[in-house]
């Protein structure tokens, strides 16, 4: 199927960011309506997340043999990186100041929080895709 093979190296981190932008207006929605809070345990649990990620992929960058790397791989990692470092300073935004409950600017920072975080995830499915050149 070349919807997500490699042929179009794009499709899956273009989906990716789009299931991200989703995930990031829904929950800034949710935030401005009080339908939901978010602990500063889950923005500190985002930003040791995203670290590790980015330690993984640093590592993973170092031991990998650049010859074999494929062209669908370079996309997925550029947005995978995007997630991880929008991750971190969202979180590090979010930690550093304190929003009132009813802040619509502290709203739409977790909502990028949130976009970042599961742009990361989602990316990272991609990255694993293009290794292991599932079809």
């Amino acid at each position: 199927m070349a919807f997500f093979g490699c042929s179009d190296r794009w499709t899956c981190p273009a989906l990716a960011v789009v299931v991200s932008v989703v995930v990031g207006v829904v929950t800034a929605f949710l935030r401005i309506t009080a339908a939901i809070t978010v602990a500063p345990l889950f923005i500190q649990t985002v930003l040791v997340t995203a670290l590790l990620y980015l330690a993984v992929t640093l590592l993973a960058a170092a031991l990998t043999n650049r010859d074999s790397c494929r062209v669908c791989l370079y996309p997925a990692l550029k947005v995978q990186l995007g997630g991880i470092l929008g991750s971190v300073l969202a979180s590090l935004v979010l930690l550093a100041v304190g929003f009132p409950a009813t802040s619509i600017v502290g709203a739409v920072i977790i909502g990028f929080l949130l976009f970042f975080f599961s742009l990361m995830l989602t990316a990272t499915a991609c990255v694993v895709k293009c290794l292991f050149a599932i079809e």
